[in-house]
């Protein structure tokens, strides 16, 4: 179970549920949205683990809690949500991810294996969880998923990062059909393509650092709370080209 929270404080505050949240990016969104006096429940893959995000709950007075969830294991979702089912959250942002071991290796070199992994991890997982946890968000709401600008099929006139890309274009392909199948329905949809940032994912050789990204990345989510509909943007609100 999570570290329990005053329900009479949060209902004084909006909710976000973050979907991986123990480091990197995830950890930067919680602390943000905390910060900015939002109420936030936050997952690792594992509970008993001593993350970044616990350091936030423990000093966050009952506003941040922790949660466990791999969205590689579908009954891990299932019981997630049972978990949660009394609960409301005006956002839903799945940020967990991976990339293969050898960012160079191509399609036809990699191992089917490590292929499925990061195809489940990035595509199918998200999805699945978006599935699962759609309900608890309500009508005003927004359903968010980090993507990449690496998803995009437009902007691929280098090549490279084959496996990684094609994970996120799946993604991409598959938010796409989760609109076109909930086509009316007033909620925001969300992909983020952050840019390349120094965390784990990105390497110590990224662009950009955490402290200059994360800001931009939570004020375009919070932006498009309240305009319905499907959009692929980049962290200053930039549409990505599909």
């Amino acid at each position: 179970m999570g570290i329990a929270m005053n329900h009479a404080d949060r209902t004084k505050s909006p909710a976000i549920l973050i979907i991986g949240a123990s480091s990197g990016i995830g950890h930067g969104m919680a602390a943000e949205f905390y910060k900015r006096g939002w109420n936030v429940v936050g997952t690792a893959r594992h509970l008993n683990d001593h993350t970044e995000l616990h350091d936030l709950a423990a000093q966050s007075g009952g506003r941040v809690e922790v949660e466990a969830v791999d969205i590689c294991e579908p009954g891990q979702i299932t019981a997630l949500r049972a978990r949660l089912a009394e609960r409301v959250f005006d956002i839903v942002f799945v940020n967990a991810g991976a990339a293969n071991a050898d960012p160079t290796e191509t399609v036809a070199k990699i191992s089917t294996e490590e292929f499925v992994t990061v195809m489940v991890t990035n595509a199918l997982g998200p999805m699945r969880t978006i599935e699962a946890l759609q309900d608890l968000v309500p009508a005003d709401g927004l359903i968010g998923i980090m993507s990449s600008g690496q998803g995009s099929i437009t902007n691929n006139t280098k090549g490279g990062f084959e496996v990684y890309r094609g994970s996120k274009a799946a993604l991409n392909q598959n938010m796409r059909s989760y609109a076109a199948r909930h086509a009316g329905d007033p909620r925001a949809l969300l992909l983020m393509a952050p840019g390349w940032i120094r965390t784990a994912l990105g390497g110590p050789d990224a662009t950009f650092s955490l402290e200059e990204t994360i800001p931009d990345i939570v004020n375009t989510v919070l932006a498009k709370r309240g305009t319905p509909g499907l959009a692929y943007l980049d962290r200053m609100g930039h549409t990505v080209p599909w």
